[in-house]
């Protein structure tokens, strides 16, 4: 959006419009005297303007999830951001003296008319102004007149009439420019005695629509359109009352059909649709959260899977951000360099730590390795893996030491594993556990693959699949998992038991529940 932006800019340049100005500097000045005395007008030439700029707003609803109103926090984050992208002053005058843009008759290019109202009643205010502290000065100062008291009190009250209104005047500016919209609006939430009253509401919209008069207004000054775009985060994370709320709000802002918003709502759909059908919006609508989403998005965009080259960078950016590992290799690396002896005990483990936990790394990071494939396409989960590796290469150190059965690329793939399918791997341990399959460690195969056991045992699971309906929806693709286990990465019973202690990344209390569903069905 922001190159968009640049090659617009530069082809309006090209055409020999006039080059934008901003509000800051002595465009400053300029911007207070038109919204003074001048009166904006969208031309034709206005309309026709290809140049535009795209304020970005961020608004995160986890930051505001423990308000009581969350809607409230949405709007009070878009006053705050266009008070302090153009100045508090500007928008403080623009309350008091400013005007929305009216549209031209006809094709005139004019695009600033002198309010003669205003300065008819400006000019009349000083002029009374003066003719007030004329006949004072003169009761005060001419003699023979400094005994006429009637002359004095006149001239007193003339002046401090006229006085008074310039002087009320500035004080709503400074009120505006020291009371923002977002105080205007925690105040109006925070009071439990308005906030009942059906006036509500209709404050806060006449708050937005000032705001909307206002960059109106400033797309005349600028010479270019204005957009702002509201990234909406974090909503999946909010209670469902309050993801209701956020989208009422949304609501609001759109009402007026020229609003200069864009919002870009970034959610999960299976986590939004239960909240909206929870909640009282949904009545009219079937009770179908899709439905009220279709309504409510104009346009949808659905985020391809993630490809093999845009995981690896995922990962990379991910293990990047593991400065403690980065740090100590440097640090070896110096001490090497200055011939510094090397320190024994804890010091040695925590280097051959490291070793372990950077091979790990570059196997999830080898496009040619075929663990690479199966790494999520959520960031979120590439990051949890990232952090997660490192916690169980110390445990497994710690437990049996590098003589042990696992390599680092092996503890890598259960980290994965552990993380793609935690429940089908829960259930599998758990019969493991049942079977008495665990114990044989010192067998020639370490007892039975884990893919045969959770074969053996699919159809109980599918008897089961209606209490464990939730956590079944945290696997990713079953075929993905029959490939890893049965071909790629064969772990055996040995293998499980010794890399179960050290399992960080994986629920036990879901094996628990599947323990206590299989002993039910037993009796």
């Amino acid at each position: 959006m922001r190159e968009e932006m640049a090659r617009r800019e530069a082809a309006e340049l090209l055409r020999g419009h006039r080059k934008p100005r901003t509000p800051h500097g002595w465009g400053l000045l300029v911007a207070l005297w038109l919204l003074a005395f001048y009166e904006p007008v969208v031309t034709e030439g206005h309309l026709r303007r290809k140049n535009l700029e795209f304020i970005f707003i961020r608004f995160s609803a986890w930051e505001f999830a423990g308000c009581d109103k969350l809607w409230a926090g949405l709007v009070t984050t878009l006053c705050h951001h266009i008070r302090q992208h153009f100045g508090a002053l500007p928008l403080s005058v623009f309350h008091v003296l400013g005007s929305r843009p009216r549209f031209a008759s006809g094709f005139s290019q004019r695009e600033w008319i002198l309010k003669k109202g205003t300065c008819l009643r400006l000019w009349g205010l000083l002029l009374v102004l003066a003719v007030g502290v004329g006949i004072l000065l003169v009761a005060l100062l001419v003699p023979g007149i400094k005994d006429h008291h009637a002359l004095k009190v006149v001239g007193s009250a003339v002046a401090s009439l006229s006085g008074s209104s310039l002087v009320l005047g500035a004080l709503s500016i400074l009120k505006n420019f020291v009371v923002s919209e977002k105080k205007k609006i925690e105040r109006l939430t925070n009071s439990e005695r308005f906030a009942g009253q059906l006036g509500f509401m209709s404050k806060i919209r006449g708050e937005v629509e000032v705001l909307v008069d206002f960059l109106a207004f400033m797309e005349v000054f600028e010479r270019r359109r204005l957009r702002v775009v509201l990234e909406i985060t974090g909503l999946d994370l909010c209670y469902p009352e309050k993801v209701a709320g956020v989208f009422n709000a949304m609501a609001t802002l759109l009402s007026d059909a020229n609003a200069p918003f864009i919002f870009l709502l970034a959610v999960d759909p299976s986590v939004i649709v239960p909240c909206l059908e929870q909640t009282g919006c949904m009545k009219g609508l079937a009770d179908n959260g899709y439905l009220y989403l279709n309504r409510a998005v104009s346009l949808p965009f659905s985020i391809p899977e993630m490809g093999s080259r845009s995981r690896l960078r995922s990962v990379e950016a991910a293990i990047q951000t593991r400065e403690d590992l980065m740090y100590r290799i440097i640090a070896g690396n110096v001490a090497k360099t200055r011939g510094v002896p090397a320190a024994g005990g804890w010091k040695e483990a925590d280097s051959e730590a490291v070793a372990w936990i950077h091979e790990a790394f570059r196997c999830l990071h080898d496009g040619a390795d075929v663990l690479s494939r199966y790494l999520p396409a959520n960031g979120a989960n590439v990051r949890r893996i990232v952090n997660t590796v490192p916690i169980t290469l110390r445990l497994l150190l710690h437990r049996s030491g590098t003589s042990g059965i696992l390599s680092p690329r092996s503890a890598a793939a259960w980290v994965v594993l552990a993380d793609r399918w935690p429940c089908r791997l829960s259930w599998t341990l758990q019969c493991l556990e049942d079977s008495g399959q665990s114990f044989p460690a010192g067998s020639e195969s370490g007892g039975k693959s884990l893919w045969s056991i959770f074969r053996e045992n699919a159809a109980e699971l599918g008897a089961l699949r209606q209490p464990l309906a939730k956590v079944l929806s945290l696997d990713g693709d079953p075929e993905l998992f029959q490939t890893f286990l049965a071909r790629d990465f064969p772990f055996g019973a040995g293998e499980a038991r010794e890399l179960l202690g050290v399992t960080v990344n994986l629920d036990h209390s879901i094996r628990h529940q599947m323990g206590l569903l299989r002993a039910l069905d037993r009796i």
